[in-house]
């Protein structure tokens, strides 16, 4: 009878296990996921280029082929939302790393705010960081 209840537990055991394996995968969430801005300056020019990372918090791993689908830029920081530029996604140089063409036209803050979906997850990682440009 011990040998039938070392069993069992063993079972049980083994089965718990897989079950927080599992839902640790499935739990995953966007909250895991952060853009950091590559560069924190740029020179003010028309045509600058712009690069973020998207990474993965947990692992420090960066996510290549999310889906870039809101985009904008503006100088919001320095309390001139209205004064945006167009921004242009550009083909990626290397997994992880999103780059964009745009006109710094002025010297200041900018504000890059992104939506992405990732892969595999469900809701939309939001973004807004904070750039400057220089003369």
């Amino acid at each position: 009878m011990t040998m039938l209840w070392k069993k069992c537990a063993l079972l049980g055991a083994l089965a718990a296990l897989s079950w927080v394996v599992i839902t640790s995968q499935v739990l995953a969430d966007v909250k895991d996921y952060e853009f950091q801005l590559v560069q924190s300056e740029v020179k003010k020019a028309d045509g600058a280029i712009v690069a973020v990372r998207l990474l993965n918090k947990k692992t420090g791993k960066p996510v290549p082929d999310a889906v870039i689908f809101a985009k904008r830029i503006d100088m919001a920081p320095d309390g001139m939302a209205t004064m945006a530029e167009a921004i242009e996604q550009l083909p990626s140089t290397e997994p992880g790393v999103y780059r964009f063409k745009t006109n710094l036209s002025m010297a200041g803050r900018w504000q890059l705010s992104l939506g992405a979906k990732i892969q595999g997850e469900e809701g939309t990682v939001e973004s807004k960081l904070v750039l400057k440009a220089t003369p």
